[in-house]
């Protein structure tokens, strides 16, 4: 588990202890502690039919959106007209081929959507453009933008801005050192907000760093998404969607480096100095960090990772892939809850189960090409993405297709104009 303050510890705990006893109607267990308190929340209303979320996320249910006296609140994105990924995506409902059968039944999120990961065949989704907000799951986006620019090996110093960070923690404290690396690790297995602040800060401060995070999404064509904060706490304007999620992620599983640390249950995450304004305060030692991936953490057979995410307007968030038979698969859930007797990872686990018994070459849509393109900066892309990272984009294989027709045409022109010059005189 992740390491952060003893205040902030004794009160997830506590959380933790009504989330084993108590229920609410619906058969809600008590919501996932993001910040230092426990909240009920209701059980979504999962039909979207209406399009409710097709320009905006769900209504905030505290001020964290509310903007600062003087400050505009951000507009929503434009919707693209046609869908980004194909026609059939343009619909709020659920989109999927009849002949692969029965879907899983008693979903809760309100936008989810299952991929092959090398095809980028979008095998089925609900609301797959309903704008949502993704929680943790938009370090994913972080992290990318960090690969592409931080040294690894970096060492970055903790600040005091970084201790005092809400929600989940690394445990960086002020004085301590520690490398990009290692950030990032945390920043991805324990979802620590204090690393996506550290991070942020070395991408140029909280600003320059969302504006990076955006840019990158925009070379993706992931047009539902802005990052209105580097943790995914909640913050006007803050946005993605079911298709968008897929789409950054997939480009994060071409990421050699991305790719392995998201296959880690363990890191060794370094500690830090007394506390200064702490009498009597000792060293505090390095632990072993824990993932907070449930399926990755218990062993779900074929996971590479992913990454969880929560908080009280996003509500439960998830974006991972899975191996299996040969065929990989990416999975997204937003906008869900835990049910007693059905848990946000049971409900996966029925998704993934659809999804891998739907034959290969199911499409309802498809997850696009970057139509820019952008460097990662870390060399081999590695075997699980080779037949994607080295394909054409749709207009470059036009292109090739147009240079071959052009290069028989002249070669049969040529075997004509021989054939018919040696009719002509004679010879074979």
């Amino acid at each position: 588990m992740s390491r952060s303050r003893t205040g902030r510890m004794a009160r997830l705990i506590t959380a933790a202890v009504m989330a084993a006893t108590l229920t609410v109607p619906g058969g809600l267990a008590s919501a996932d502690p993001i910040d230092e308190y426990t909240e009920f929340v209701p059980v979504p209303h999962p039909d979207t039919r209406d399009c409710p979320h097709k320009t905006h996320p769900p209504d905030a249910v505290d001020t964290s959106e509310v903007v600062t006296p003087g400050s505009t609140t951000p507009t929503p994105l434009p919707v693209p007209t046609p869908a980004v990924g194909g026609e059939r995506l343009a619909g709020c409902d659920i989109v999927a081929d009849p002949a692969a059968g029965p879907l899983p039944e008693r979903l809760t999120s309100a936008g989810w959507l299952l991929a092959d990961l090398n095809t980028g065949d979008v095998i089925a989704a609900k609301d797959p453009h309903g704008r949502y907000r993704p929680a943790s799951t938009v370090k994913v986006l972080l992290a990318l933008t960090a690969l592409d620019e931080l040294d690894l090996d970096a060492e970055v110093t903790g600040t005091d801005d970084d201790y005092a960070m809400e929600g989940d923690s690394c445990g960086i404290g002020p004085g301590g050192t520690y490398t990009v690396r290692d950030l990032l690790s945390g920043l991805l297995l324990v979802s620590g907000n204090d690393c996506a602040n550290a991070l942020a800060r070395e991408l140029g401060g909280r600003d320059e760093a969302l504006a990076k995070m955006n840019a990158h999404a925009v070379a993706l064509g992931a047009q539902d998404t802005r990052a209105a904060s580097p943790s995914g706490l909640d913050a006007a304007g803050m946005s993605t969607s079911p298709y968008d999620e897929a789409l950054i992620f997939r480009d994060a599983m071409a990421n050699e480096t991305f790719r392995h640390m998201i296959t880690l249950t363990t890191y060794d995450f370094p500690g830090f100095p007394p506390l200064t304004d702490v009498p009597g305060d000792k060293p505090h030692p390095g632990y072993t960090m824990t993932t907070s991936n449930a399926l990755l953490r218990d062993g779900f057979p074929g996971m590479i990772g992913g990454k969880t995410g929560y908080t009280d307007d996003a509500l439960k968030t998830f974006v991972g892939a899975v191996q299996r038979d040969g065929r990989t698969l990416i999975i997204v859930q937003m906008y869900g809850v835990n049910q007693s007797e059905n848990l946000y990872t049971d409900q996966a686990v029925r998704m993934l189960d659809y999804g891998f018994a739907c034959p290969a070459g199911t499409s309802v849509g498809t997850l696009i090409d970057p139509p820019t393109s952008h460097e990662d900066g870390h060399g081999d892309r590695g075997e699980l993405t080779a037949s994607f990272v080295d394909e054409p984009s749709h207009w470059g294989r036009w292109a090739l297709l147009g240079i071959a027709v052009v290069v028989v045409a002249a070669l049969l022109w040529a075997l004509v104009t021989r054939r018919n010059r040696a009719d002509g005189d004679g010879s074979e």
